[in-house]
């Protein structure tokens, strides 16, 4: 079955001038908010409401999504950032070590939730067409499209791998096994695109590449999984009355993805400095938890004290 077993060593971006990389990790980001700001469109137009709202909610979206994922990122998983490398956790560049153009990186999906669920509320404070609840109802349906296409960047960017197995299916990530200065030391080759792609292309260095164990394509079991929460949140919306029961689609979101996430993390290694750690289970699965139960409460619990429009 070696058919399912492959080595993992693509080109992450392309180059544009000096160290400015433009990163299709990074695209993938621009595909999520594109594809969101479509899908919200036409909730819009269905529901005939304005679009003259549509613009300042995608605004919200984006900022909150980028702010809350980097800070939960800092917060949850990196916090010597603080004190080691301050202004890389606002800016897409790194100054620890030399100037680098890195991107958004260091995002985490907990972050973003509590990012989007703040910038909803702030948007509906100054934008009161809706009750909170019904946009929640249906940012929920473009966040789950679009988390589909961020975990495909993580692939690519061979970033919160899974753990080494030995079963039938694995992916060696040869950009995550060396360091770009390490691949170029072991490779003598100065380019570094060009000395990772020599360890799955020349044989001279199969002892590099024979080093590099298969690990579970963990990111890529999320987005495909995704995609299902994706369908099973649009079926509700078209195909039954549950979108007018506030806070049943956003618990339904919580439930699915969240526990897609903490039964996934048994499959990842850990993401950075591991904060919370008990009884087994990681950091992303206790932060998960709270995530589901809350979701539960909004499905089968919560009812409103007034009618919500």
């Amino acid at each position: 079955m070696q058919v399912l077993k492959f080595d993992w060593n693509p080109l992450t971006g392309i180059d544009i001038i000096g160290n400015f990389k433009l990163h299709f990790y990074s695209l993938m980001w621009v595909i999520a908010f594109i594809i969101g700001w479509y899908i919200m469109k036409r909730i819009f137009t269905k529901e005939k409401v304005s679009l003259d709202y549509l613009d300042p909610l995608f605004i919200y979206t984006v900022l909150a999504t980028m702010l809350g994922a980097r800070l939960g990122h800092v917060l949850f998983y990196q916090s010597e950032l603080i004190s080691e490398d301050f202004f890389s956790i606002f800016l897409p560049f790194k100054f620890k070590g030399g100037f680098e153009f890195t991107g958004f990186q260091g995002l985490a999906s907990h972050g973003a939730a509590i990012g989007i669920i703040v910038g909803m509320y702030l948007y509906r404070k100054k934008y009161t067409y809706k009750s909170l609840l019904w946009i929640l109802d249906r940012i929920v349906i473009t966040v789950a499209s679009g988390a589909v296409f961020i975990r495909i960047g993580n692939f690519i960017n061979s970033e919160i791998i899974g753990k080494v197995t030995d079963s039938n299916f694995g992916v060696r990530f040869i950009q995550d096994q060396y360091y770009k200065r390490e691949i170029v030391q072991r490779t003598g080759i100065n380019d570094v695109q060009k000395a990772y792609s020599a360890v799955t292309d020349n044989a001279q260095f199969q002892n590099l590449l024979e080093a590099v164990p298969y690990r579970h394509p963990s990111q890529l079991y999320e987005s495909f999984c995704y995609i299902f929460v994706f369908l099973i949140l649009l079926y509700f919306y078209t195909k039954t009355s549950k979108k007018d029961q506030p806070g049943f689609l956003f618990g339904l979101f919580l439930v699915l993805l969240w526990s897609i996430r903490f039964f996934i993390e048994f499959t990842k290694e850990p993401q950075g400095e591991e904060y919370i750690n008990w009884f087994g289970l990681n950091t992303g699965q206790w932060l998960s938890i709270p995530f589901v139960l809350i979701g539960l409460y909004f499905m089968f619990v919560y009812k409103p004290k007034t009618a919500v429009k």
